[in-house]
């Protein structure tokens, strides 16, 4: 059980602020470190998201990706770019929470000297491969087979790969995260050197932040975002060789460390019910309110400053109104699969060990999937994205299943 605790990459949970405890951590540890099965879950829903957010940039042409289809009509777009832009407010967000929660209790098992090892291992050796191998690997094939590409694969590399099509030294494709999450345990495993940072009580009962504290937070969280944009637009990647946008990481880091306190305060079990079910009301209000945004973006009365930055209302509006969804939806999500899937059934027990695996190989699967069928399909975009969906996201499931039974897979993913 605690292997298979520690060997998830995405697991976790949601807290905004600390409290006075309420119980001593006696009888604490054995319920924050016990297998949570709504979270296991959690990892799966965010997972299948990612595969078909990146499905639907394809066919909405809402963003950057490996393929874009094109032929989208307006209605595909505004489709397209509110169902991305809620996703994007959040899921990537709660996917660095989640993996957060168990980080702390997983360096004290384990300690500086295995901690680093396993990090190394789950994340740097899937990162790695993914960015020097399949990657370039990948775009070499497309090019050749699509735009009729005449070079060697290793000239293509030497003079094309990064100076011609930009391409990231390390963290390419989805397999960004997978970076972010090795710095920030990097981070954590310096901060806990330096600071010697074991507290005696690993882990205390504390009583989850007030309304009013979560709202400080996410108008905090907002505030910042919005001036980091300033100097980093959130469309840009202005850090190529790490493949960063930096518009974003006011949240990433953030949440990082909510993930890393909510461990030690076991805020994923003491959210009261009634302050998830507020903040799920607030999340789907903020949904209805990206119906709005987004058709201000498609009247072109909004599209520019918010992804230029700059001192504009619009763009503090509209990282307001990020920051409120993330937190709202965060805290949602939890409540509602604390409460209705805090369970694991035969299909949850084939789709849980199986959804790190599916992240790192989506991109390919989706945009092969996608190429395929460009003739073979001619419908329209949106029914096109459904289709699709229905057979891409157990693709992937699949094809993780049979790649984590090559011998010594199962040790990295």
């Amino acid at each position: 059980m605690e292997k298979q605790i520690v060997r998830s990459t995405v697991e976790g949970a949601i807290a905004l602020d600390a409290s006075r405890p309420v119980a001593t951590a006696a009888a604490i540890p054995a319920k924050a470190t016990a297998r949570l099965f709504f979270v296991d879950n959690i990892r799966v829903f965010l997972t299948i998201l990612v595969i078909l957010h990146h499905l639907m940039i394809t066919y909405s042409g809402t963003g950057r990706w490996y393929y874009n289809e094109g032929g989208a009509d307006a209605f595909t777009g505004f489709a397209g770019g509110w169902f991305c832009s809620i996703n994007q407010a959040y899921f990537m967000g709660l996917f660095l929470l989640i993996s957060a929660y168990f980080v702390p209790g997983s360096y004290d098992r384990k300690g500086a000297g295995r901690f680093l090892k396993d990090r190394l291992i789950r994340l740097g050796i899937p990162l790695a491969v993914f960015s020097w191998v399949l990657h370039p690997l990948f775009l070499y094939v497309g090019f050749s087979l699509v735009d009729g590409l005449r070079l060697s694969f290793w000239r293509f590399i030497a003079t094309e790969y990064f100076s011609k099509y930009g391409q990231p030294v390390i963290g390419a494709g989805p397999l960004w995260f997978v970076e972010v999450l090795l710095i920030f345990s990097l981070v954590y495993v310096a901060w806990r050197l330096v600071f010697r940072a074991r507290p005696a009580h690993p882990v205390v009962d504390a009583r989850f932040p007030g309304n009013g504290a979560i709202a400080l937070f996410a108008l905090l969280l907002g505030v910042v975002t919005f001036l980091v944009r300033l100097v980093f637009p959130m469309d840009e990647y202005l850090f190529q060789p790490l493949n960063l946008q930096f518009g974003f990481f006011v949240q990433y880091i953030a949440l990082f460390v909510v993930g890393l306190i909510a461990y030690r305060r076991n805020w994923l079990l003491s959210l009261p019910d009634k302050t998830g079910r507020l903040w799920l009301g607030i999340a789907a209000l903020f949904i209805l309110l990206a119906v709005g945004i987004h058709r201000a973006m498609a009247s072109g009365a909004m599209s520019g400053t918010l992804k230029n930055g700059g001192w504009h209302w619009e763009s503090l509006t509209y990282a307001l109104w990020e920051s409120f969804l993330c937190v709202s939806m965060c805290i949602g999500v939890i409540y509602a699969f604390r409460r209705y899937l805090d369970r694991r059934g035969k299909l949850a027990g084939f789709l849980v060990p199986n959804a790190y695996t599916a992240y790192i190989i989506h991109a390919l699967v989706i945009t092969i999937v996608a190429l395929i069928a460009r003739d073979l399909l001619p419908l329209h975009p949106l029914l096109k994205w459904v289709v699709l969906a229905l057979v891409t996201v157990p693709l992937c499931f699949g094809l993780s299943a049979l790649i984590r039974k090559i011998p010594y897979a199962d040790r990295v993913l």
